[in-house]
């Protein structure tokens, strides 16, 4: 299990049960589990996703976006739920962005 740390400062977990489940479902991903938690940490912007979920995104380069889904828990504890890279930049309610 690693952990990165959300722009909350909440530790968000990602088991190796959950990595693999990811990588099953989103072969393409399998080379980039350090990039999904580099994506938790410092997103270019955070979007409200479904039933209290957020959405962590970072540009991978031209056409490329990595989407990381997660929750936070409480104040100390959270977890990746899934992730997957799109073709074009995310679209939906950004509530955080880098400056």
């Amino acid at each position: 299990m690693d952990i990165a740390y959300s722009i909350n400062g909440v530790s968000i977990r990602l088991t190796y049960e959950r990595w693999y489940h990811i990588i099953e479902n989103h072969d393409d991903l399998a080379s980039y589990f350090f990039d999904v938690l580099e994506t938790v940490e410092h997103p270019e912007f955070i979007m409200k996703g479904n039933k209290g979920t957020l959405k962590a995104t970072k540009s991978m380069g031209k056409n490329k976006w990595l989407v990381v889904v997660y929750r936070e828990i409480s104040k100390t504890d959270g977890f990746v739920i899934t992730a997957y890279f799109l073709d074009d930049k995310p679209k939906g309610e950004i509530i955080w962005q880098r400056n």
